[in-house]
């Protein structure tokens, strides 16, 4: 199993989240996360005075899913937010359990 992160712009998460339905991608995590790439965020101006927005909006997705499906669930994120920015993480899962039955899943 891996655990696949996508940092991603919030006007592209419901196109993210059909395209992971389509993956048949059985649940996912979504969290408003602040922060910044290459870009360093941008200069803006409220009330007459200029400031730095240093930290800007994006939403994290995650999704725990078998190896066989990793490759599938990344070209569906990066298709479905290829215009914008955003980063994909890719992390291995060693063992998931099930609060409410117990039930383990070991890879």
């Amino acid at each position: 199993m891996k655990l696949v992160k996508a940092i991603v712009r919030p006007n592209k998460v419901d196109e993210v989240k059909d395209a992971l339905a389509a993956c048949n991608v059985g649940g996912m995590t979504v969290t408003e996360v602040r922060g910044h790439g290459r870009q360093r965020g941008h200069s803006a101006v409220y009330r007459g005075r200029e400031y730095e927005v240093s930290l800007l909006p994006k939403m994290k997705i995650e999704a725990v899913v078998p190896d066989e499906m990793v490759e599938g669930v990344i070209d569906a994120i990066m298709s479905a937010a290829r215009i914008g920015d955003g980063r994909v993480f890719v992390i291995p899962v060693e063992e998931s359990l099930n609060i409410r039955t117990g039930e383990r899943d070991v890879v």
